[in-house]
């Protein structure tokens, strides 16, 4: 995914460079030259584990929270997550839950593997997803489609900047930083709104490109209305 998106923010050149070549030798890889440091200022790059842990932190999740990593393997291995693990300790995978001889069967199978996370994203108290990838968006939907189930979508864009007014002193973690996340993502958390739209003035297929996708959110048209609400 880092490599796709080409978001390089935390890596080091080393790492940079081994994703550069990734995108390269990927033929059905269309887009090759992408500016790293626009992408994420854009909002289109995964929170590390350590802006995933501050977003949560500021959020009001305390460090006994149990969270789940619904992925493959992280890039970086131990030594990124420690950075999430630091705040918050509790986190487990599909490979401390299960036994090495229940997960053999789907060892060898992508598709499987990824559909136990899928099963326990929908389940889970909260979904946060750290990217808005194909998966993430289909959880979302399938959680509205289930009783809007609490799903807290990051405004990437925005936390970037007030990441970046951490690191330059401009901002401090504390109560201020915190009021300032909960604000921004108080509309952000699942509630019940109906699908957006294309963008106007958009005809033929472009004005499919800029409508949200009915997997990420299928309401009103798949979700059912309660008698008391007639």
């Amino acid at each position: 995914m880092l490599s796709f998106t080409g978001c390089t923010y935390g890596l080091t050149e080393a790492e940079s460079e081994e994703l550069r070549i990734m995108r390269e030798n990927t033929n059905h890889w269309k887009v090759k030259k992408i500016n790293s440091t626009e992408q994420r200022v854009g909002g289109f790059c995964p929170l590390t584990p350590k802006e995933m842990g501050i977003f949560l932190e500021s959020l009001g999740y305390p460090p006994i929270t149990t969270i789940y990593i619904a992925s493959g393997e992280i890039y970086g291995g131990e030594a990124r997550l420690s950075e999430l693990k630091s705040r918050f300790p509790n986190i487990i995978s599909k490979e401390a839950l299960a036994t090495a001889e229940e997960l053999e069967p789907f060892a060898n199978h992508g598709s499987q593997t990824a559909a136990l996370d899928y099963i326990i994203s929908i389940e889970s108290n909260v979904f946060v997803p750290s990217h808005s990838g194909n998966m993430a968006r289909a959880v979302e939907g399938h959680r509205r489609f289930l009783g809007h189930r609490r799903t807290i979508n990051p405004d990437r864009k925005g936390l970037v900047e007030l990441f970046d007014k951490l690191e330059s002193g401009k901002l401090k973690l504390g109560s201020s930083f915190s009021r300032l996340v909960q604000e921004m993502h108080k509309n952000r958390q699942g509630a019940p709104r109906k699908r957006n739209g294309p963008l106007p003035g958009i005809k033929g297929r472009a004005r499919l490109r800029t409508e949200e996708s009915f997997y990420e959110n299928p309401f009103p048209e798949c979700i059912c209305r309660s008698k008391k609400a007639f």
